[in-house]
């Protein structure tokens, strides 16, 4: 018999971006790092792309690159995130495709996914043939090759479904197996009936299509997938090998076996810490025996075709036991932990989604034809200039589709075009619907990308659209009594964070008070073009005045405005921001505000700004929230150098008391416990981030806030060790002839080693490994 094994991982994040900058802002939850994404790259991605091979006796022997050996897909989106983000590692997953083509007979470990996780059978025909176009040319694109097999968001399939794969060249895709229906050998009449996952895993079926097309599908083990999932079985290396190879049998007809499984990839170091090392130790164990062999699905389907057939249950799922109802329905599938609660507004919600999407087809197509000879193919195509928004790939789109030499705002017009069908794709994404709760985050971010829709859509047919879609989103009930139902949620979430070109100017506006821009600024997706600005100050006054051009890098569309901003010295900023109406008009209200000024008579030139701008209290509310704990860290720095001063004093004048009163076990009177809390967590602060690391004085702080009961943000000293060794390597990695920061490095992790917090290394090896 001869003994397979194949590992799938499915990587994947929800889209995090706002929809308007298209960037994921500052998400608090994720901290110490920027955002969810930034984490589970560095606790998972990273981590499987720089994974440690350890020797008997725990040191490491080895960096492996877990994704030439796994089989694997990641979302296009979450990619095209990695690929501006975190670089290095996207490369690294680039390279493991490559090195699984080597060792696969020629067949990358890569496979493509649905654009954006879209629940396929739920989808209208057209969405689902540019959900699948998308993902391959996305794929194709980054990988260098064309897909073999393809990922199902949810693996959720229906006929359909797999015609659209086959027509466009899919081989193979991936199912639970709970999902197949009957089966049968190749040339036999009767189907044997394996409902209820009773499908025998170890071989590929072949599925006919009603086109007369074909497609193999591999069912992968779901007990094992389970255990790796849900039963710690990555605890060990040794234990996830042992019960693959104890899924083999003797018992079965066939010569050739492969036993497989599929999970979510975040599993192999987020959901289960250092999971990665676990699937590098049990691959290597598999390479040390010679009764079996890694491989992957392309390879396997080459060298073993189907020897049977299947039959699929349709509008079926690996994560809802009732087929797709979770992404429609109150179906009882939940996370779990709020008792009480009903999940009724899923079908409210894709409803609401379903009219948005159905009003706006007939419209777009309308549209669509003043600027594109075919509105539809031009959206098929539209692909390429996601994947490069450059001047040159906008242009040669537009050449291709266009119908007729198009105007600078005609071409506007049609991109804005091509973005509503965008985001009405994006509003699809399967984890709006996958929790317990309609405010959800992820349910959020959904309607958040129909706020985008809306807005676009009402540039070209009015107020009608919103009105409608609010109409049909408030029967969606939330469970939580503060946002009522769907309308509230829009209202409250999504018109806030609604973004145009004048607030963009806004944004620059009052940055620019506490910032220098050059006469060319970037802010996310928005080019920033200043012709003017003028700077007064007058102690902790400050007065600016100017004009700028605003114009998004994602529709070319664009507004001249002129803006006049007072900023005495708190968080609240006095003044304005309006179109730009001509240079006579520019000049004397920059002179007479100015000259009002310079008088020092505040009311008066609050009156005249007003005057000119019309007056609003914008306060930094109005900043984009990085920027806005920028600026608020920047005006708060004094102040908390001061406060923290305080508090090194007192605990420093009460330190004896303070040990003493531990020593006796008595709690620490709120006063002290406060100035210790604050004393001790800077000094630990500053003792990481150091231009010197000194594991001593460290382990020294560490002890006496262990020994008083003082809690430490160990995540945030682990980040900002981590940062500071990673500056180190990357210092080194410039200079390899240093040998003064070959010392520092050594030092640097050396330090991190002995200290009792974990710190993740993995930037660092890359960095010393390019030198």
């Amino acid at each position: 018999m001869d003994r397979y094994v194949c590992i799938h991982c499915h990587f994947y994040q929800p889209p995090r971006e706002n929809p308007w900058l298209e960037a994921i802002e500052l998400q608090d939850s994720a901290y110490p790092y920027h955002d969810w994404n930034e984490r589970i790259s560095a606790e998972c991605y990273a981590a499987n792309a720089f994974s440690r091979a350890h020797t008997g006796d725990g040191r490491i022997e080895k960096i492996v690159n877990n994704y030439a050996r796994v089989s694997f897909n990641f979302g296009p989106t979450l990619l095209s995130w990695m690929k501006e983000k975190s670089p290095a590692v996207y490369r690294a997953v680039l390279e493991g495709d490559q090195e699984s083509r080597k060792a696969f007979s020629g067949h990358g470990s890569a496979l493509a996914q649905g654009y954006n996780h879209i629940i396929l059978p739920l989808a209208n025909a057209r969405d689902k043939e540019t959900q699948v176009r998308w993902g391959i040319k996305d794929f194709t694109y980054r990988f260098g090759r064309p897909p073999e097999g393809f990922w199902l968001p949810e693996t959720a399939v229906d006929l359909g479904t797999l015609e659209v794969l086959a027509r466009e060249g899919i081989r193979f895709t991936i199912l639970a197996p709970h999902q197949g229906a009957q089966v049968r050998e190749k040339g036999a009449e009767d189907w044997n009936d394996v409902i209820g996952g009773r499908i025998d895993p170890t071989i590929p079926y072949e599925l006919d299509l009603p086109s007369g097309r074909k497609i193999s599908i591999f069912f992968y083990d779901g007990p094992i997938s389970q255990g790796v999932a849900f039963e710690r079985l990555l605890d060990n290396g040794e234990s996830l090998a042992n019960r693959l190879l104890g899924a083999f049998s003797d018992q079965r007809p066939w010569p050739q076996q492969l036993v497989h499984i599929a999970t979510d990839g975040e599993t192999y170091g987020h959901h289960h810490t250092h999971g990665e090392m676990a699937l590098t130790h049990a691959m290597r164990l598999f390479d040390a025996n010679p009764e079996v062999r890694v491989t992957n699905y392309g390879e396997h389907l080459e060298k073993f075709p189907p020897t049977h057939e299947v039959r699929i249950i349709e509008n079926s799922s690996w994560s809802c036991v009732h087929g797709v109802e979770r992404w429609r329905s109150n179906c009882g599938c939940n996370s779990g932990g709020n008792r009480g609660w009903n999940q009724e507004w899923r079908g409210p919600l894709r409803e609401a989604l379903d009219w948005l999407r159905d009003t706006i087809a007939p419209l777009f197509e309308g549209e669509g034809r003043k600027v594109f000879r075919d509105p539809w193919a031009a959206r098929e195509e539209y692909i390429s200039v996601i994947l490069d928004r450059s001047d040159a790939s906008v242009d040669e789109f537009l050449g291709r589709h266009a119908a007729g030499e198009l105007t600078s705002e005609q071409k506007t017009r049609a991109l804005e075009l091509m973005e509503i069908q965008r985001h009405a794709m994006l509003m699809y994404t399967s984890c709006g619907w996958f929790f317990d709760e309609l405010s959800g985050i992820e349910t959020v971010q959904v309607l958040q990308y129909a706020g985008r829709v809306v807005q676009l859509s009402g540039e070209f047919f009015g107020d009608s659209v919103e009105t409608g879609f609010l109409e049909r989103l408030e029967r969606a009930k939330s469970n939580v009594p503060e946002h009522k139902e769907g309308r509230t949620l829009y209202d409250n979430f999504v018109k806030p964070a609604t973004v145009d070109l004048h607030k963009v100017g806004a944004h620059y506006a009052v940055s620019a008070l506490f910032e220098n821009f050059g006469e060319r600024s970037r802010i996310f997706c928005y080019d920033v073009e200043r012709e003017n600005l003028r700077v007064q100050t007058a102690g902790r006054t400050k007065l600016i005045l100017g004009k700028a051009r605003i114009t998004s890098g994602i529709t070319r569309k664009s507004a001249f405005v002129s803006f006049g901003l007072l900023h005495m010295g708190d968080h609240n900023v006095s003044g304005g921001i309006r179109d730009f109406r001509d240079e006579e008009t520019y000049e004397t209200l920059t002179r007479e505000i100015g000259d009002v000024f310079k008088t020092a008579d505040l009311p008066e030139v609050i009156r005249t700004v007003d005057k000119h701008f019309g007056l609003e209290t914008y306060s930094l509310k109005l900043l984009f929230r990085d920027e806005q704990r920028k600026i608020l860290h920047m005006i708060l720095d004094q102040t908390l150098s001061e406060t923290e001063g305080i508090h090194r004093q007192i605990y420093q004048q009460n330190a004896t008391t303070i040990r003493f009163l531990s020593g006796l076990g008595i709690p620490l009177p709120d006063p002290l416990f406060a100035s210790a809390k604050v004393a001790l967590n800077t000094e630990l602060r500053r003792a990481v981030s150091g231009e010197s690391l000194d594991a001593s004085a460290i382990n020294g702080l560490l002890e006496e806030s262990r020994g008083i009961g003082i809690p430490v943000d160990s995540a945030g000293l682990e980040f900002a060790l981590q940062k500071r060794v990673e500056a180190i390597a990357d210092d080194f990695r410039k200079k390899p002839d240093d040998i003064d920061l070959l010392r520092r490095f050594e030092e640097a992790v050396g330090t991190a080693n002995a200290l009792p917090i974990k710190v993740l290394l993995w930037a660092p090896r890359t960095s010393t490994t390019k030198c």
